[in-house]
């Protein structure tokens, strides 16, 4: 028994195809201004933190999503804040690689049953 041929699809409009082509490839990532990027006080006795969670779990996804080493990923968060305008420092590759191990995770997607 012969397998039956696969369909064959033509493009017929070049310009869309490339179009849609070119958007696959778009980068967009948003900062929001408004975003608490510094810590709260604690309240606490000893040295606070300086940066809050969130500045903590923006540079590590960065640092996923792209693959990079810690240090890079701080480079790539301090050159999109730039290129943003805003002035906010970045914590270095040690703060980030410290805070990591006790950073509780906000996610808002599915979870996992695992």
């Amino acid at each position: 028994m012969s397998r039956p041929s696969p369909p064959t699809y033509r493009t017929r409009n070049w310009p869309a195809c490339n179009n849609a082509l070119k958007r696959r490839g778009s980068l967009t990532i948003w900062f929001d201004p408004e975003m608490s990027w510094d810590a709260a006080p604690t309240g606490r006795r000893g040295s606070q933190q300086t940066y809050s969670d969130a500045a903590i779990q923006t540079c590590l996804s960065m640092k996923v999503l792209f693959g990079m080493a810690l240090r890079q990923a701080t480079g790539f968060v301090e050159s999109l804040l730039r290129l943003v305008g805003l002035d906010w420092s970045v914590p270095d590759f040690s703060t980030l690689s410290r805070r990591q191990k006790t950073l509780a995770v906000n996610s808002r997607g599915a979870h996992c049953t695992c």
